[in-house]
């Protein structure tokens, strides 16, 4: 699973860097307000620390001690991770070349109202979410976990005021329909 959450955050960057070239090139702002540095470090150190404890947890286990039956915290966290990945994954596409890691503000480029942005205003954030929730539920990471969702959330909140603003003004200007 390490592989997978590696590779996939690997070819996200890869993605996000071509996606920031072509938005900068096309005169894309960024807004002073993005906490960039705090979501580059928290993302993949939630993941990090969260594989550590599931290895650590791992390690520790009798294996007697596992129950016939019992829930498989791993299977539903595996559910959550692909389902959380898959919103992502549809906000990308949706946001086609105007998806990177930064805010990147193209000024007067309307806003995406396709794909999973016609039902919620930020599907990447949820899909990131469950990405987390469901790491933690099959590393069985009830201390990492926690904090590493609470501080990257902390961190994605200021981010969504960051990235609304910077859409407010960077908006195409509204034309009053009466004056036209």
């Amino acid at each position: 699973m390490t592989g997978v959450i590696a590779g996939a955050m690997l070819a996200e960057t890869r993605i996000s860097v071509r996606h920031e070239r072509a938005l900068r090139a096309r005169g894309a702002i960024e807004p002073p307000c993005d906490p960039y540095t705090a979501i580059a470090a928290l993302y993949p150190l939630a993941f990090a620390m969260m594989i550590g404890e599931g290895l650590y947890r791992a390690a520790q286990l009798d294996p007697a001690a596992t129950r016939a039956g019992a829930p498989s915290w791993f299977a539903s966290g595996l559910v959550l991770f692909l389902a959380g990945k898959a919103l992502k994954y549809w906000a990308i596409q949706a946001l086609g070349p105007r998806w990177s890691f930064r805010i990147l503000v193209v000024p007067g480029a309307p806003l995406v109202t396709s794909g999973p942005y016609r039902y919620v205003a930020h599907p990447n954030y949820i899909g990131i979410a469950g990405e987390l929730a469901g790491t933690a539920m099959m590393m069985k990471a009830l201390v990492t976990g926690p904090i590493g969702i609470v501080l990257f959330g902390l961190a994605l909140r200021k981010r969504i005021r960051c990235e609304e603003q910077a859409l407010a003004e960077a908006a195409p200007p509204r034309r009053d329909p009466q004056t036209s």
